[in-house]
């Protein structure tokens, strides 16, 4: 840009709008920058509407999910926000901490086993249909994270309730269901209860179009790859450290940084009371609402913890 040009803008004022357009896009993206992870997104009156496809298993993989689970909660020494070994069958440090509280009969450690559950989160391939918010996603193959709510709406197509339902398999390119996800905000967090499938129809009526959509989809298995996890040790190295029983190593945050680029976890800021960003692979931070809790968003978080 030209000083010219800078001076003419300001005239009309277009830079600000160019500035506030970038601040809006900035608030409503999540910290990573992923491009293959797809999120939906609210309108200023706090609904969201999106339409997706869910979509077979990639070649050479059974499953068209995987599942992950995690851990996010803050300590003493700052936050703790992991993967959790225990996605592939491993021992994890949380989870051996957790059993040995919730075994001491106190009240109390409970409390504290309850908020340091584990979550868990699901990822699959899609296809968006329809996404007004950002109409360049529709056509797309994106990978999808969503949590037990939307899995259970999932499950509930494969396995109706009631004999008059006929089961669907929403992962089919031709016998499958668009979903139709609602999105709206319940309590200060995002809420998927009235989301749904649609009538049963083919995704595309072209089957080479649809082996081509095939060919674009991204392993699932990978996401879950054993190298997609810290060691236990350096879990139970960074366990200590949000508990308080140890002191962080200098230069801590900028080794485990560096570390995470490709294992799917990042590093809390020791300094700060709140959350950083989550990276496309890491665990979703969320506050415990309740034992039973089981739909609890990072953004949702983030946007109640603006509003305090």
């Amino acid at each position: 840009m030209s000083f010219a040009d800078l001076k003419k803008q300001s005239s009309l004022g277009s830079l600000t709008s160019k500035l506030v357009k970038e601040v809006e896009k900035m608030n409503n993206t999540s910290g990573g920058g992923d491009d293959r992870l797809w999120k939906p997104e609210m309108d200023k009156t706090g609904n969201g509407y999106a339409v997706i496809r869910f979509l077979p298993a990639p070649e050479g993989e059974e499953l068209p999910w995987a599942k992950m689970y995690s851990h996010a909660f803050q300590g003493p020494g700052g936050w703790y926000i992991e993967n959790s070994l225990t996605t592939s069958g491993g021992k994890d440090p949380v989870s051996e901490y957790n059993r040995e509280l919730w075994n001491s009969g106190n009240e109390a450690d409970k409390d504290t086993v309850r908020k340091q559950k584990r979550k868990l989160s699901y990822y699959a391939n899609i296809y968006v249909v329809q996404d007004k918010a950002n109409p360049q996603n529709e056509g797309r193959v994106f990978l999808y994270k969503f949590g037990k709510k939307i899995f259970d709406k999932v499950m509930e197509a494969m396995q109706p309730e009631f004999e008059d339902e006929t089961p669907i398999n929403p992962f089919d390119f031709w016998q499958g269901a668009n979903f139709k996800l609602k999105l709206k905000k319940v309590a200060g967090y995002w809420n998927y209860d009235s989301s749904e499938f649609d009538r049963v129809s083919p995704l595309l009526d072209d089957d080479d179009a649809l082996e081509a959509l095939w060919q674009k989809q991204y392993s699932l298995s990978a996401l879950v790859a054993t190298d997609q996890f810290k060691s236990y040790e350096d879990l139970d190295k960074r366990l200590k450290m949000v508990l308080g029983q140890k002191s962080a190593p200098r230069r801590y945050d900028e080794e485990l940084e560096s570390e995470s680029e490709g294992r799917g976890s990042f590093s809390p800021n020791f300094e700060s009371s709140k959350p950083p960003a989550a990276d496309f692979n890491a665990p979703d931070i969320t506050p415990t609402k309740s034992a039973d809790s089981d739909e609890d968003d990072a953004l949702s978080y983030f946007q109640k913890l603006a509003e305090e």
